[in-house]
């Protein structure tokens, strides 16, 4: 499990490993690495995603690793609370970024019409009221960025946690 500090409260995560190996094995070490102190949540769209992982509070790309390879065909589906790692449109891209998804986004799962879709690896487990305090925040364009917070949501920490119980 992941518990992020934002400047907005916490939030824990449960990373689903058996369904996603690749992708959780990447997601822990950007985790372990600290890439994710200090970014931002730079995307937020109420009623359907926030997303973080790379960018800084002045809208810059961090350095990333290698992209993975898209593990959105493990049978796992985009619904409200999980994570899964944003992309380009080669589904082969993804690298630190990831969302959150804020109601069930089933146009994000891979169909033959949807193409490849996004993969699930987690779902938020603790916190979800503090998720859904970031999609009300008042947004706008920064730069070339649209959705972006007004006031930013950083990330204090990602670490992670043992399980419970």
């Amino acid at each position: 499990m992941v518990r992020f500090e934002t400047s907005l409260g916490a939030f824990t995560i449960d990373l689903f490993e058996s369904d996603a190996p690749i992708t959780v094995k990447n997601f822990l070490e950007y985790v372990d690495a600290g890439h994710f102190d200090g970014t931002v949540f730079h995307r937020v769209i109420p009623n359907f995603v926030v997303q973080g992982g790379g960018m800084t509070e002045d809208m810059r790309q961090k350095p990333t690793r290698t992209p993975i390879k898209n593990e959105a065909s493990n049978g796992l589906k985009n619904r409200r609370g999980t994570l899964s790692m944003a992309r380009t449109n080669d589904p082969d891209s993804a690298t630190s970024q990831f969302f959150i998804n804020l109601v069930d986004n089933a146009f994000l799962d891979p169909s033959p019409r949807n193409g490849a879709g996004y993969a699930v690896f987690g779902c938020v487990t603790e916190g979800m009221s503090v998720v859904d305090a970031m999609a009300k925040v008042k947004t706008g364009r920064r730069g070339q960025h649209d959705d972006v917070p007004a006031e930013p949501v950083k990330v204090v920490s990602a670490k992670r946690v043992a399980k419970e119980g």
